[in-house]
């Protein structure tokens, strides 16, 4: 891959490398790496250690807390914790939510709720989805109507993920039916202890229970949660979207489960030689990693031309649909590397409960969930066709 990164830049990796080696628990480490199950004091042990270095708000400007680092320091950030088997940073405070509100929210809402994004105290979900509006997510039906000092919100949102844990949902709601569909919606700000509303878990084909059905029945919600302008949703919405769709994209943890896979197939036999030697599984391989170089020259690319805020554009949605199709490949090549050792689902062994599995295949037994899991990222953050349709009207004028 041809991309310069500067002698300032190569140091700056040297730095979180040596963070990272050090802070980070070997019992993460070893979940990620393993592909175990997280939950929810997984992912917040890593924030809150993040948050003491002062790093959790990495793409976020000095003035609110954050690290003020370019968009190269934050992908060499990124990449590094990904590659080392760190949990993510949940995206929906830091990179959702958060610079929605330093773009569009009061004084007083960037008050309150920045710094709890950072230090983690605010666990946040997305209120977009609902049952008749996921890909045309523009004729969403949750109504918003005011009512003295509040609005009064009704409706149901779907694939909400880890609604089960969130105190926070940030939510677009229908506040005018009398004009166009983008036209009349409205961004608002939920506590989800408020009176009426009910979570509801839904099982996927992995087994997790991640995503959640949340029905809203006269959910009182004060009217200083508007975020920005009534009926002007639609606006910060996709500008959400555009921060979501890039960090999809994950080019440190297809780079760490690329290295993952070329190990498991070299451990793997098949006439006589290791498996990642056969000319057609090797071939695979080194398509998805050219691919992959490709992606990640491209993210580059774009990164060096923006600054550290900026959404991403149409050129998000390119990186998105890259970004899920190697990450589907992936999982594809690991489950075929396996066989049938990936078949079984050893719910012990992947809670952490069992030290080894039960079936004899530590590497294998979480791959068919695996597999399972990256379904979804061609769906979640505007499907696949809709990245598509971006493509062709955004970027070639069709």
């Amino acid at each position: 891959m041809n991309f310069d990164y500067s002698a300032e830049d190569q140091a700056f990796r040297q730095t979180v490398e040596r963070f990272i080696d050090t802070a980070l628990p070997a019992e993460l480490r070893h979940k990620v790496l393993n592909h175990l199950r997280l939950g929810k004091e997984d992912f917040l042990q890593w924030h809150r250690i993040v948050h003491r270095q002062g790093w959790v708000g990495a793409s976020w400007p000095k003035e609110y807390g954050g690290t003020g680092w370019t968009a190269i320091q934050q992908h060499i950030w990124q990449e590094a914790c990904a590659l080392a088997g760190a949990p993510i940073i949940l995206p929906f405070g830091v990179s959702m939510i958060g610079p929605v509100l330093m773009a569009y929210g009061s004084a007083q809402q960037k008050e309150r709720y920045l710094p709890r994004i950072l230090s983690g105290e605010d666990w946040w979900c997305q209120g977009y989805s609902e049952p008749g509006a996921g890909s045309d997510l523009a004729s969403l039906s949750t109504r918003a109507e005011r009512r003295g000092g509040h609005y009064v919100v009704n409706g149901q949102k779907a694939w909400t993920t880890f609604a089960q844990h969130a105190n926070w949902m940030f939510c677009l709601v229908r506040t005018d039916s009398t004009v166009s569909k983008q036209k009349g919606i409205s961004f608002l700000l939920i506590d989800m202890s408020t009176p009426g509303i009910t979570i509801r878990p839904v099982t996927m084909l992995d087994g997790e229970q991640d995503v959640n059905e949340v029905f809203l029945d006269d959910v009182k919600v004060p009217l200083e949660n508007l975020v920005g302008v009534e009926n002007q949703g639609w606006t910060y919405a996709k500008f959400l979207l555009g921060h979501e769709r890039t960090s999809i994209a994950g080019v440190g943890r297809s780079r760490r489960e690329l290295a993952f896979l070329k190990r498991f197939a070299l451990g793997r036999g098949q006439h006589g030689q290791p498996l990642l030697r056969d000319p057609l599984f090797g071939t695979r391989v080194a398509e998805l990693e050219i691919d992959l170089m490709a992606l990640e020259l491209l993210v580059l690319q774009a990164l060096s031309r923006h600054d550290p805020g900026h959404a991403g554009g149409p050129e998000a949605s390119v990186m998105k649909i890259m970004g899920t199709d190697i990450q589907q490949r992936l999982t594809e090549l690991m489950v075929d590397a396996a066989g049938p050792y990936a078949a079984p689902l050893d719910e012990a062994y992947l809670d952490g409960a069992s030290a080894a599995s039960a079936f004899g295949d530590d590497a294998a037994a979480p791959l068919a969930r695996q597999y399972l899991s990256y379904r979804k990222p061609a769906v979640y953050g505007g499907s696949t066709e809709i990245q598509k349709n971006i493509v062709s009207k955004m970027i070639l004028g069709l």
